[in-house]
């Protein structure tokens, strides 16, 4: 009880924090649309890179890979974030063209090159699989909360989600990434106390380590191809994710952006061990744990036994921050994306003010969230469609957007059927594969590749023709 009530104390503290967060920032710091969407375009190298982070190191990062340490992966399971750290190197390349486009979304770089159709399909894409992560991430919070605090979870998935709304509606992206911020440093300061105490207080990592098969401590078991794969997989996610763009899209100069991209891939490297060495503490002790030890708890089942009741407490407010800052990007980037890609090209298209731009987003922002919360007190299964949704959003537009941005001379053409491949590739893989790695290759990187393929292969048909190239991705540049 004493874990559960200090769980509860650092929970709500953390909650409150949140709304703290959101209206002081909406009073203070957000006086234009491009502090709303963009904070102003004035993030520094530490606020932007802790915002990547924290994007990418969720519940399945923390729990999900204490779990697969403690299940069949053993030590090699710590390359499930390290992957993501390794694909963030190249991302570094384009995070300074990203920002240089001084772009609000990816679909409006994607209509300066190739047009409104391939702009139309990209936003389409990218709104509905946003709109599924967030219902997704707001369950996901409130049934972290549930079980660490008892409190029934369709209350807790209320207050998970009331939380998300009015942060991310009354700060927009300089809350969303204070909130980052303040949760990767939780998290990975958590993780460096609480994962020696559980160590020293299990005897040491040698008799740990004594206690476990030789297999479960090869770095590299579940082999080199889905190492690779996981590398390819991230990457390709991240250049076209519109929550790591908008982060790059963020910084203050290019060379930020480009910094942070490395400071990132740091940060992540230095979070993944610690669950992969909590997860294998588990199963070293697992006839020493209670017997409702699983994989999936493993990390805070070890934690409770092993680490005082405040240590345990500060990591559960952690993973659910992870949760809530995953939802709160998703719906930031899901309602910009939506007003300035659908909404004022479509519907309002004649200009509107920059109060009525914030207004009309900030709307938006509520009832997607709210509809979230009700298809989520729903209890509806959304993983394999939150899976399909995410592949065909960067499968589609990543040669589009990522080559667009480095390909000067490719034609028009080149963008819209390569996304057009892209998403048919993508789908047919996931048929085939169920979602996970079919041939050493995972849907997303089949639907990329295929897009990229698609991509040089009309431009070379089209060069060779004489077509002209499409417009720059930057403004009032020829590149």
């Amino acid at each position: 009880m004493q874990v559960q009530g200090t769980a509860l104390f650092v929970v709500v503290a953390y909650l409150i924090g949140m709304l703290v967060i959101g209206y002081a920032v909406g009073k203070l710091k957000i006086k234009n649309s491009k502090d709303y969407m963009l904070a102003g375009r004035r993030m520094g190298l530490f606020m932007v890179a802790f915002s990547l982070s924290a994007n990418n190191i969720g519940g399945g990062s923390t729990t999900g890979l204490a779990a697969k340490a403690f299940g069949d992966w053993g030590m090699s399971a710590a390359w499930y974030v390290l992957a993501a750290s390794v694909a963030m190197i190249p991302l570094a390349y384009f995070a300074p063209k990203i920002r240089k486009t001084m772009a609000v979304t990816i679909p409006e770089v994607v209509e300066r090159r190739f047009g409104v159709a391939s702009s139309t399909f990209t936003a389409v894409l990218n709104i509905l699989a946003l709109f599924c992560l967030t219902s997704s991430q707001i369950m996901a919070s409130g049934m972290v909360i549930s079980s660490l605090t008892g409190i029934p979870a369709n209350i807790c998935l209320l207050i998970a989600g009331a939380v998300t709304i009015f942060y991310t509606t009354a700060g927009g992206m300089i809350a969303d990434q204070i909130s980052d911020l303040v949760q990767f440093i939780i998290i990975l300061v958590g993780l460096a106390i609480a994962t020696p105490i559980v160590l020293n207080g299990a005897g040491g990592w040698e008799a740990i380590a004594a206690k476990l098969p030789d297999a479960q401590l090869d770095i590299t078991k579940i082999g080199w191809i889905t190492i690779i794969g996981y590398v390819f997989n991230y990457f390709c996610t991240f250049i076209s994710g519109p929550e790591m763009v908008s982060r790059f899209e963020s910084a203050k100069d290019e060379k930020t952006a480009r910094n942070a991209a490395f400071l990132s891939a740091v940060l992540m490297a230095a979070m993944s061990i610690f669950p992969t060495l909590l997860g294998l503490a588990a199963l070293a002790l697992k006839d020493q744990l209670p017997t409702t030890l699983t994989a999936g708890n493993s990390m805070m089942t070890v934690t409770s036994a092993y680490a005082p009741g405040f240590i345990t407490g500060l990591i559960s407010a952690a993973i659910i921050s992870a949760t809530m800052s995953s939802a709160d990007s998703n719906l930031l980037c899901m309602s910009t994306m939506f007003i300035q890609d659908i909404y004022l090209k479509f519907i309002h298209k004649t200009p509107m003010e920059d109060k009525k731009l914030i207004w009309a987003t900030r709307l938006c922002n509520v009832i997607a969230c709210l509809v979230a919360m009700m298809i989520s007190l729903l209890g509806v299964d959304i993983v394999t469609m939150n899976t399909f949704a995410f592949a065909i959003r960067c499968a589609g537009p990543f040669a589009a957007y990522g080559l667009g941005l480095i390909v000067p001379r490719a034609t028009k053409s080149s963008g819209i059927f390569s996304i057009i491949t892209g998403t048919i590739g993508v789908i047919v893989w996931q048929i085939l594969s169920g979602g996970s790695f079919y041939l050493g290759v995972l849907p997303v990187v089949f639907g990329s590749a295929v897009g990229v393929l698609t991509f040089f292969i009309v431009n070379w048909i089209e060069w060779g023709r004489g077509v002209q190239p499409a417009p720059s991705a930057y403004l009032n540049e020829d590149e």
